[in-house]
């Protein structure tokens, strides 16, 4: 029996995908359809994909030529997988010719001719609006975010609203922004879709007149300070049916994403501890991480991301937490919070004044995971166990300031009309909100 194997991401699976799964299974007896996992298409900055592995799986059955239909999930994947099952071609469109010669060495490569005129990324081109996203606030966020929206189909940057006219005409000049604004009412009438980067404490109201204006919204962390604020804006999206998305880089980058999958699946066993911590040295009264009046501080400036990955993994239903701080001009420069569960235990350590390793390690019954600073841009992470023999390392790729990620993950949602994100569902936004709130409530504060 002649084996011939194939690969592709088969999204919004087309003619040509069926014409060229037809040419190779008139290759030989047995047709095995490789077809790309999400967390690989996104660590190989394929973000516009719309379809999810298990749509595109199914799309592939039933064109009837697969006989057997396997993931792909790892660079270097097509050697093993040629041994494995003994394959004698593989096939693969021309438009890759000569890409492939190297696997000559295991089996008989051929490309194959595509059918001319039509593509995934022509019909995602044909069948997706452009979104007009409008940016609200012109500081240093926004300035990271204006590059990142290249990468991301199905957008264009229209607008940018700063109270201060010149502000926002020298943002907008200097990043080719066609529109900009001073007043809200004038900018909210020419955008489709927001994301808020002014600072915290305008979140809410923001966010709250663009939902009231039919507007999908996108809102930098932490989205607001308080947990009933949380919950009532994502009440407020959900009524209608518009999208909120808190806008968290490391919820949606490829290798974080895989991690919390692996621990969930029970590689260390039972997660009994979580320590998360992040630092970085600021100097300047001016700055507004160090301004009591604008909400500064270690734990609203940085406590987003190592409470994601507490709730992530241990779950909103915690039994009690304890806040340690150090403050200066009425702000914390470092605090440490310990968060207690039934059966488990986390720390968060934080520093604005107070430099930290700045690592993630999640701690099991069967081993434990590490994560090296800077964890919450996540490129690499390690798996341990007592046995170093069965240690096992994953690299992944972090593209640009990973701000594409999230933004990915909002246009897809408005396009497939999905309300909230099985990366950072609203609920675990608003148990992290609903922490950050206890503590400038100085509830269970102890200063050192």
């Amino acid at each position: 029996m002649k084996k011939v194997i194939t690969y592709g991401t088969y999204d919004l699976l087309h003619q040509g995908h069926v014409n060229l799964l037809r040419r190779a299974k008139e290759l030989g007896d047995y047709l095995i359809v490789g077809v790309t996992s999400d967390s690989f298409d996104r660590e190989r900055g394929k973000l516009n994909v719309r379809n999810n592995v298990l749509e595109r799986v199914e799309a592939v059955r039933k064109t009837g030529y697969a006989d057997e239909i396997i993931i792909e999930d790892y660079v270097g994947q097509k050697i093993d997988d040629i041994q494995r099952y003994d394959v004698d071609i593989f096939a693969i469109g021309s438009d890759w010719e000569g890409k492939f010669d190297y696997l000559n060495e295991f089996c008989q490569v051929v490309y194959l001719p595509r059918t001319e005129g039509i593509s995934s990324t022509m019909l995602r081109s044909e069948s997706q609006p452009a979104y007009r996203l409008g940016i609200i606030g012109t500081g240093r966020i926004a300035q990271r975010f204006i590059p990142e929206c290249r990468f991301v189909s199905g957008v264009e940057v229209a607008a940018v609203l700063n109270p201060d006219i010149e502000e926002a005409r020298s943002f907008a000049d200097s990043n080719r922004i066609p529109l900009y604004y001073s007043s809200f009412d004038s900018f909210i009438e020419n955008v489709d879709a927001v994301y808020v980067a002014s600072p915290h404490l305008t979140h809410y109201e923001y966010v709250k007149s663009c939902l009231s204006r039919g507007k999908h919204v996108l809102c930098e962390i932490p989205m607001v300070l308080s947990g009933s604020e949380a919950e009532e804006l994502y009440g407020l999206a959900e009524s209608k049916d518009l999208v909120l998305l808190e806008a968290s880089k490391t919820a949606h980058c490829p290798a974080f994403t895989h991690l919390v999958t692996l621990v969930k699946s029970g590689v260390i066993g039972e997660v009994i501890d979580v320590r998360a911590s992040l630092s970085k040295l600021v100097v300047g009264q001016r700055l507004r991480e160090l301004d009591a009046a604008q909400s500064g501080g270690s734990m609203t400036e940085l406590s987003p991301f190592p409470l994601l990955s507490i709730v992530k993994l241990l779950g909103k239903n915690y039994t009690d937490i304890q806040f340690y701080s150090k403050m200066e001009n009425g702000v914390d420069v470092f605090t440490k919070a310990i968060i207690n569960y039934p059966h488990a235990v986390s720390t968060v350590t934080l520093g604005l004044g107070v430099k930290t390793e700045g690592n993630l390690v999640i701690s099991g019954t069967k081993g434990y995971v590490y994560v090296p600073a800077p964890w919450w841009k996540t490129e690499f992470f390690e798996v341990r166990y007592e046995d170093q023999n069965r240690n096992r390392k994953y690299f992944y790729a972090y593209e640009g300031e990973g701000l594409r990620y999230e933004l990915q993950e909002f246009i897809s949602m408005i396009v497939c009309g999905r309300l909230s994100s099985h990366r950072l569902r609203r609920s675990e936004s608003i148990a992290i909100a609903g922490i950050i709130e206890k503590y400038l409530n100085k509830e269970s504060l102890t200063l050192i």
